[in-house]
């Protein structure tokens, strides 16, 4: 019997034919890079990576050196940037990075500088800047499990933390977005489908019957509850803007009142937003009162506590917002009392079963599921977003880092030194101290032979907004303001683990040394001086 190699024969055309088949499929399976201007090898990335890191962290260390605030006009900033069109050909990424950096660490307004108390911007921790660029390398899309199991699994822990600190129950829904806007934003929702009658998902807000829901809350609260009422169908005049007391709190009285007198008119009351912390002095309404109120009334109780809601880890808390647990939802921004890098907001809502309510929907290339035992997380049924960056990571890493009692110590100093700051006022003869809550004080400049004069508010509030714009542009310090019954006030909120005593004790001088010259200045204009 013949044998297959003498049938086939060596070097036959048969065998040939398989030999460069063989050859082609080898060829094809070998993995042949493609050029793409965008990539980086693992070599040049590590250099890039080092250069960056080292001067990033030249210029951490010289923060505390620099002016506060650049100073500069739009013009003169788009000068240094260049307004050319689109480069045809690219840039050598080493030149590239070395130059944006030199830019920004000079063009920047350094909320991480020590002496940085304008907005509720708190100094970003390291370890987050680490952790957003580990989260951007990975790239997981926190929409679903499927698509980031490690990272979905995190950000549900550290949203578990952030309730664990406030006091809020651990087993709440949440979701981590970009601020307090958005974190408010989430909390509206889930209460205007939980607490309207009817389907407002496929009904929508057009009924006759939505012309009468009414939303409730402080003249104190943030804007984003016109922006809610707005966007989300209500309209701003839904909003009952309640009074405050001299403290700036919600006055629950007139709160009653308001929600009777509109019962009364045929009007649907909707919910209640409470104010742990507000943006301009700081104050906490009296959350239980309004509780009490909601619970009544059958009213979802929303606090905003975007701010202030992190200060109930400490032993001495203003007492309402040891209550927090009984709020249907709260808002809290781990990019200020957390010392997240931007951005980083979370909406807490105590069923988590109301998020999946407001949000969820199921398009039919989304197939995440899961069996009923182990049913996974998927965050795009919780909120607005489907695709979600990793912004867990930042959070979660801080948090493991320094723990709760590490937080407590950081967030007890910040409250320290604004009480220092507002005694230190108190010893300038020429400054007037005007409020103080949580971390954030406000006071004026107000000379002596002044004070009791009734013709003088206007000139008061024009000489100390121009304090601030010098202040501001001297680079020395950075505060902000806000206006207390009709009063512009300088106001400084210290969310800054850099800040020290001595940092604080200087801004009353500064203060007090411009206003001196201001006021000598601005009296040779000013007509009460000057007479008719």
């Amino acid at each position: 019997m013949k044998t297959r190699s003498k049938i086939v024969g060596h070097g036959s055309p048969r065998q040939k034919k398989r030999k460069r088949a063989g050859e082609l499929k080898r060829k094809t399976e070998r993995r042949i890079p493609r050029q793409s201007p965008i990539e980086l090898t693992p070599g040049e990335f590590k250099e890039l990576g080092h250069q960056l890191i080292d001067d990033i962290a030249k210029f951490l260390s010289s923060i505390e050196s620099r002016p506060v605030n650049p100073a500069q006009s739009p013009a003169k900033v788009r000068r240094i940037l260049g307004t050319r069109s689109l480069p045809k050909r690219g840039t050598n990424p080493k030149k590239l990075l070395r130059g944006v950096s030199k830019m920004l660490f000079e063009n920047s307004l350094l909320n991480g500088h020590p002496r940085f108390w304008g907005y509720i911007s708190s100094s970003a921790a390291p370890i987050g800047a680490l952790g957003d660029l580990l989260a951007s390398s990975v790239n997981p899309n926190v929409g679903s499990f499927q698509l980031a199991p490690l990272a979905t699994e995190i950000e549900s822990q550290a949203i578990r933390w952030i309730a664990e600190l406030i006091g809020y129950p651990t087993t709440a829904g949440g979701i981590l977005v970009s601020g307090g806007n958005m974190a408010n934003f989430v909390c509206f929702l889930a209460a205007r489908k939980a607490n309207i009658a009817w389907n407002v998902r496929t009904e929508g807000i057009g009924r006759a019957d939505a012309r009468r829901l009414r939303v409730y809350a402080s003249t104190e609260t943030h804007t984003w509850i016109q922006k809610a009422a707005d966007l989300f169908g209500l309209g701003t005049d839904s909003i009952r803007s309640i009074p405050v007391d001299g403290q700036q709190r919600m006055d629950v009285t007139a709160l009653r009142k308001r929600i009777g007198d509109d019962k009364v008119q045929g009007d649907i009351p909707l919910m209640v937003v409470g104010t742990a912390g507000s943006v301009g002095t700081g104050a906490v309404d009296p959350l239980r009162e309004i509780a009490a109120v909601c619970k009544d009334h059958n009213l979802w109780f929303h606090v905003d506590g975007a701010y202030g809601a992190l200060a109930a880890v400490l032993p001495n808390a203003p007492a309402d917002l040891k209550i927090l647990a009984e709020a249907d939802s709260v808002a809290v921004d781990p990019h200020k009392w957390l010392y997240a890098p931007m951005e980083a907001g979370c909406a807490l809502v105590r069923d988590p079963q109301l998020l999946v309510d407001a949000f969820s929907y199921h398009p039919p290339y989304y197939t995440f599921g899961g069996d009923g035992e182990d049913v996974p997380t998927n965050y795009y049924e919780r909120g607005p977003q489907n695709s979600r960056g990793f912004r867990a990571l930042k959070v979660w890493l801080a948090l493991r880092q320094v723990g709760r009692e590490g937080y407590r110590r950081m967030i007890a100093e910040d409250v320290q030194l604004a009480n220092y700051l507002h005694e230190r006022v108190k010893t300038y003869d020429e400054l007037e101290a005007c409020s103080l809550g949580l971390s954030i004080a406000t006071f004026r400049y107000n000379p002596r032979d002044l004070r009791g004069r009734k013709d003088i508010l206007e000139y008061l509030n024009k000489l100390n907004a121009e304090i601030l714009a010098r202040l501001q542009n001297s680079g020395k310090a950075f505060c902000s303001s806000t206006l207390l019954d009709g009063k512009f006030v300088l106001r400084a909120c210290i969310v800054n683990f850099r800040t020290t005593r001595s940092d604080v004790e200087a801004l009353p001088g500064l203060v007090a040394k411009i206003g001196r010259t201001t006021d000598s200045e601005l009296r040779r204009t000013e007509i009460v001086f000057r007479g008719p």
